[in-house]
């Protein structure tokens, strides 16, 4: 039993997908405290040269004190709906020149626009999208929603344990924070991503990384997936010649 950890993050980088394809179970990290100025609520697109190659999309959230807002509790500023228009000119303005874009941008705009006032069912929804384009299937599972306990560390062991799993795959970081002697003793695995970036062809060179993951499945559509795993680039590059 397999699982892995994160917080949801708005249209996420490669690297989480990368990460949710090799596990049994995804908990959506939302009782954890909301961090401002991240991922939580924007990303990046891969513009042309004339803006500085990136723009950010934003989703405006409602204020509130930062020390005690949870993900699960951050509302969407729902007072006008300029962000959403704003925010798919930008992905249409961005990668509408892309060879699978009008394969996608449909069902990507219908999620964009639904009505929600909550910022992590939006999140969620755009990432079980984004699996479904990748061929991605894990069931999710929400940390709030289990009994769970502490911070940091020991939660993470307490969310292995509350789901039953023998083994959690930790991104990169969890070498900073993981006590690995308190998961050896309740007899959970760790094992460590490790992610080599993919690069393929932008529609803008050079190439950046680390955009949100919604770019790969506008450029190359059913063959996403093995982008990601770093295979198949010089063939599916054909497609813009």
């Amino acid at each position: 039993m397999r699982v892995t950890i994160h917080q949801p993050e708005h249209l996420p980088w490669l690297g989480l997908l990368h990460k949710m394809q090799d596990v049994d179970v995804f908990v959506v990290l939302d009782n954890v405290q909301y961090r401002r100025r991240y991922f939580q609520n924007r990303n990046k697109l891969r513009s042309g040269p004339g803006e500085g190659g990136v723009q950010w999309i934003t989703v405006p959230v409602q204020g509130g004190k930062r020390d005690e807002t949870l993900i699960k509790n951050v509302r969407i500023d729902t007072t006008g709906k300029a962000w959403q228009r704003k925010n798919l000119a930008s992905v249409r303005k961005c990668y509408g020149k892309a060879p699978y874009f009008d394969a996608y941008f449909p069902g990507f705009e219908a999620i964009y626009s639904r009505e929600t006032s909550w910022l992590c069912e939006l999140n969620t929804d755009l990432l079980y999208w984004l699996m479904q384009g990748f061929g991605i299937d894990v069931p999710f599972v929400w940390a709030s929603e289990l009994p769970v306990r502490g911070t940091a560390s020991d939660l993470i062991l307490s969310i292995c344990e509350a789901t039953g799993a023998t083994s959690y795959f930790s991104g990169i970081s969890g070498n900073d924070y993981l006590t690995m002697t308190s998961f050896a003793q309740s007899g959970v695995e760790v094992d460590f991503q490790e992610f080599h970036h993919p690069i393929y062809k932008q529609l803008h060179q050079p190439f950046i990384p680390c955009i949100t993951s919604l770019e790969l499945l506008f450029l190359y559509g059913p063959g996403a997936r093995a982008i990601l795993n770093g295979e198949g680039v010089e063939q599916m590059d054909t497609l813009f010649l």
